[in-house]
């Protein structure tokens, strides 16, 4: 398995609430947060587009507030 290269979101925060993203070989894309980094998410990037779409979208809203 190859090392992993992750980026972090220029949304995020200087050392806490870190989102991090890596495209993986397999063409998935891996997400995970800086509070618990060992915690990781599979996804495909269309799973990942249509996640992003209903985030803009304001989907999700109602479990951030």
């Amino acid at each position: 398995m190859s090392a992993l290269h992750w980026q972090k979101s220029s949304y995020s925060s200087e050392s806490v609430n870190c989102v991090y993203l890596a495209a993986a070989a397999d063409g998935g894309v891996r997400i995970r947060e800086s509070d618990e980094p060992e915690v990781v998410i599979t996804t495909s990037g269309d799973g990942l587009r249509a996640f992003l779409r209903g985030v803009k979208a304001g989907a999700f809203d109602h479990l951030t507030s």
